[in-house]
């Protein structure tokens, strides 16, 4: 074998390639012209060992762990390995049945840092220190023209789909607006993007970046001021016309739709709908470059804001059913397992328990029917809410059950608020007993609220329409 040959044939081939896959095919093909081994380049791209090219093989890996099998070996170590035997290397992956040895090196850059490994395997006899010696030589020309070339790096589509598992990952919305305007800032290689998201609540901006640069801050702040009309007049051109781009020329007026980007200092933008034209929105991405976006950049955009607004749909319709199974579906009021999980939290002396039931309920289902006492648990449970102070929290927990969670300063105050439920009723035509307990240091919720049932009985034993603090 001439390894001097191999050498010549990769030193010229590799300057004929004008990107890394290319490169890394060119050396393959190169080796393989002199020996029969299966030979594989595979580089360091997001996290991965990535195979870039391949000469034939039983199975190719198309990523690898960069700890996993001697190829992970030799990229976290740094140095060769040849194992004469794979059968007695614990670290050896079998892409192949017959293969019975290996010689794995780093493919380092000009300064040395490892990006990827150059794996050859053999099915026969072969001379592993002559290869090594080779392989070695052939992965420091490659390392340095891949770095000539830009190192190696994802393809678009790879990050693409890279960036849609972390959105579909996402547990809620202010972490997916922030995956996706990522992604779109990371697909496009454009400077800056922000969502703009219409629906029954209005027109808002949503989550910035995990790091906003100037320019996504200044189109923040002049949509801003531009305000809810403004932002819906691009919502709508958006969803009118389709997708859009500039072409970067100098000269040509904005749209009125976009001057406020214009004053943030957008010279380039990719405007692209998300979801429906009445819930959905507008994803922007630009830069104060002038550039020319291609067709293929506003295409994957596309792709990306439908991802996106799936897994957002998909976000708020678990809220929703969550919210459901959460709430009593008679008064709309949160039941006993949010109720359970508030009391958990309470803070002894500041936490007021209010217990709450209301007189006579029995008699009014058995007077005039279920239907007429469930009118009487509705209006009773608005007329409640609106006497509760702002951040008062009111439960059911029970047929004719109720109770409220509040913070206050001192026990008097909580019996004040409780005053201002059973004046609530009375305005309605109907009367509660209230019994009020605030936790003691070291006590279960469980039994605060029984402090509390026990108050509210003692009211009812006194004739009913009342309130009454538990003993501290």
């Amino acid at each position: 074998m001439d390894h001097q040959q191999v050498l010549r044939d990769v030193t010229v081939r590799l300057p004929m390639a004008s990107t890394v896959a290319e490169v890394c095919q060119a050396t393959v093909e190169s080796l393989a012209r002199h020996t029969p081994a299966t030979i594989a380049v595979l580089l360091h791209v997001h996290d991965r060992l990535r195979c870039v090219a391949a000469t034939g093989s039983w199975q190719v890996f198309a990523t690898v762990a960069p700890d996993a099998g001697i190829v992970g070996r030799v990229y976290t170590g740094g140095a060769a390995v040849v194992a004469p035997d794979v059968t007695t290397d614990p670290d050896h992956i079998p892409v192949r049945p017959d293969v019975t040895a290996e010689v794995c090196v780093p493919v380092p850059d000009p300064a040395g840092r490892v990006i990827g490994v150059l794996d050859v395997q053999w099915t026969g006899p072969a001379d592993l220190a002559a290869w090594r010696t080779t392989a070695e030589r052939v992965a420091a020309r490659l390392g340095a023209r891949i770095v000539a070339l830009g190192g190696p790096t994802e393809s678009r589509s790879e990050k693409l789909l890279r960036h849609a598992a972390a959105m579909t990952a996402a547990g809620t919305e202010w972490d997916l607006m922030t995956a996706a305007i990522g992604a779109a800032r990371d697909v496009s290689t454009l400077g800056a993007a922000v969502l703009v998201l219409g629906g029954r609540g209005g027109v808002r901006l949503g989550a910035p970046t995990g790091a906003p640069g100037e320019l996504e801050n200044r189109m923040r702040a002049e949509l801003a001021e531009a305000g809810p009309e403004a932002l819906r007049g691009i919502i709508d051109r958006a969803h009118r016309y389709g997708a859009g781009y500039t072409l970067g020329e100098a000269g040509h007026p904005p749209t009125v739709e976009h001057e406020p980007l214009v004053r943030a200092g957008v010279r380039t933008l990719v405007t692209v709908p998300v979801g429906p034209a009445r819930r959905g929105g507008v994803l922007l991405v630009a830069d104060d470059r002038l550039l020319r976006p291609d067709p293929t950049t506003v295409n994957l955009m596309e792709l990306l804001a439908g991802q996106a607004w799936s897994c957002l749909d998909r976000l708020r319709t678990l809220d929703r059913l969550r919210e459901q199974a959460s709430s009593d579906p008679l008064t709309g009021l949160r039941h006993t397992g949010p109720f359970g999980q508030r009391i958990a939290t309470a803070t002894p002396g500041r936490t007021a328990l209010l217990a709450i039931d209301v007189d006579g309920f029995k008699t009014i289902n058995d007077t005039y029917g279920h239907q007429a006492g469930d009118r009487v648990l509705v209006g009773l449970a608005r007329a409640l809410e609106g006497a509760l102070r702002q951040g008062d929290e009111l439960y059911r927990v029970g047929g004719d059950e109720f109770v409220a969670v509040i913070e206050v300063s001192r026990p008097e105050e909580a019996v004040r608020v409780a005053e201002r439920l059973t004046e609530a009723a009375r305005r309605i035509g109907r009367t509660i007993s209230v019994g009020v307990a605030l936790p003691r240091p070291g006590e279960s919720p469980e039994m605060t609220l029984r402090r509390a049932d026990q108050a509210l009985y003692a009211v009812k034993r006194q004739g009913r329409d009342g309130v009454r603090l538990a003993a501290a």
